[in-house]
């Protein structure tokens, strides 16, 4: 969810001094990397999924602060939807086992927050988009009690100064008119995240926007919204609309939106910082005490409050992170590409495809940013979002192919190789990358299961309500039963 804020009005003269206090940290960061002050070690992973919260009978239970109580845990915390909550997975170094000791945890402990949850009447659902959730009513009655949501949604509906207009393509488009930002509740994503040296982290993020495409092909789950079918990736497209600050005079005229994909292949995590502040503007102004500069000159670690915050609020697919860990500067790329489930042996496998491609890719002598514009990498991400595993995709050297082929024939051999270079063994990389080639080999994801799964309970005369949540009843047996999706048979 972020940090928690202490107000949510702010004045003119808050925004004055935000902006100062950003740009001080701006310049803070670059002095630090021009002296190396950072941690060099690379291949620190983590993991954050945002769940979905049901009742007995698969819809939206509306109370993740009593659930949360129930669960106990400091790894899970709130999110912005009243039926949403996150889990945050404790960061290890990527080598031998991790993968499956990864695993293992995430299984161990979501199993025990099911139980919990269980107790107070609700269930737990790893899924990109709720698809028993029906639009809300008029307000905030969706959004967690939480002075940094109510500011957020006060400053995207003030900068505005209209309501939303959320309106998607799809076999089944949806037009309709939002007065918050409540339609981002209900998008939950899986959130990689991969740290890396400073002198490393162009090609890391380079790397990442350029497989954004193959991602969502292989891992699209969220087809539905409001009992429409939509788009493999339906996610994608709701988050970008329902934060969009932008009137339409605005993005006619090119503004960026918060939900960015971005606008080039970079050289620095500086850049990336630099555009923030010089093309997004604040929606939560507020300062700390601390003087990054002075700090920094006398020895310490600066928190960059103020520059971190901004950063915060502004949803790059693939975001740059400056963070500290006891008391050392580091930093990290969060993949938020991907949504969350269906199971966790599957999320495992879209992990160990990031890593191991954005690895190999890193390394590459003759990068894929100096062979591929990056328009076309934002095209592939489009196509992934919108076909899912039967999109279309753009590759040096093979042109545009079915994305199938290029996953089976170019990313897959690509991951086995990034992960050998991680010291992954290869049983291990190949449970996981076999999940995969069956996926792209059968061209069966979460979201052509759902799709499917849905069409045939129709086909047997269930109305559309009746078959998202028979669907739905399905999909949380197999995510329980860990069995990789592609499995799944349609009911």
């Amino acid at each position: 969810m972020g940090e928690e804020i202490r107000s949510r009005e702010f004045t003119r003269a808050d925004h004055t001094r935000y902006r100062q206090a950003v740009r001080r940290c701006l310049d803070t960061l670059e002095a630090m990397l021009e002296a190396g002050s950072f941690d060099e070690h690379e291949w620190r992973t983590g993991l954050e999924i945002e769940l979905n919260l049901v009742d007995a009978d698969l819809r939206p239970h509306f109370g993740n602060a009593e659930i949360l109580q129930h669960i106990d845990d400091p790894l899970y915390q709130t999110e912005l939807g009243l039926f949403t909550i996150e889990l945050n997975v404790e960061p290890r170094q990527m080598d031998g086992a991790s993968l499956v000791h990864f695993e293992e945890s995430l299984r161990e402990n979501l199993n025990r927050a099911r139980d919990r949850a269980r107790e107070a009447g609700a269930d737990i659902v790893m899924i990109g988009i709720l698809p028993t959730l029906w639009p809300p009513a008029e307000g905030r009655a969706w959004l967690t009690d939480s002075a940094r949501y109510r500011a957020l949604d006060d400053a995207v509906m003030g900068s505005r100064r209209e309501d939303i207009v959320l309106d998607i393509g799809g076999p089944e488009p949806l037009q309709m008119t939002m007065d918050s930002i409540a339609a981002e509740a209900a998008c939950t994503s899986t959130q990689l995240h991969l740290q890396v040296s400073p002198a490393m982290f162009a090609h890391y993020w380079n790397a990442a926007e350029a497989i954004a495409g193959p991602q969502l092909a292989l891992g699209a789950n969220s087809p539905f919204l409001f009992g429409h079918q939509l788009l493999a990736e339906t996610r994608t497209e709701v988050f970008l609309q329902s934060t969009d600050i932008r009137p339409p005079e605005l993005r006619n005229q090119g503004v960026r939106p918060l939900v960015h994909f971005g606008d080039r292949w970079v050289t620095s995590i500086f850049d990336l910082f630099e555009e923030n502040v010089r093309y997004f503007p604040t929606l939560l102004p507020q300062t700390s005490d601390e003087d990054p500069a002075e700090v920094f000159a006398a020895g310490g670690t600066p928190s960059l409050a103020e520059l971190r915050l901004h950063n915060g609020t502004i949803y790059r697919w693939n975001r740059p992170i400056y963070d500290v860990q006891d008391g050392s500067p580091h930093l990290r790329v969060e993949n938020r590409v991907l949504p969350a489930g269906p199971t966790v042996v599957d999320t495992m496998a879209n992990a160990a495809f990031f890593f191991g491609v954005v690895s190999e890719l890193a390394q590459d002598e003759r990068p894929i940013w100096t062979r591929m514009s990056f328009d076309a990498a934002r095209e592939n991400f489009e196509a992934g979002a919108r076909d899912g595993i039967d999109a279309r995709l753009y590759w040096p050297k093979v042109g545009e192919v079915p994305a199938d082929e290029l996953i089976l024939r170019r990313l897959l051999p690509m991951a086995a190789r990034g992960l050998e270079r991680l010291g992954i063994p290869a049983p291990i990389a190949d449970r996981y990358l076999d999940i995969l080639e069956a996926r792209a080999r059968l061209g069966r994801n979460g979201a052509s299961w759902q799709a499917a799964t849905v069409r045939a309970l129709e086909g047997r005369g269930m109305r559309r309500p009746e078959a998202l949540r028979t669907m739905l009843a399905e999909y949380t047996q197999g995510m329980q039963a860990n069995e990789p999706v592609h499995t799944w048979p349609i009911p």
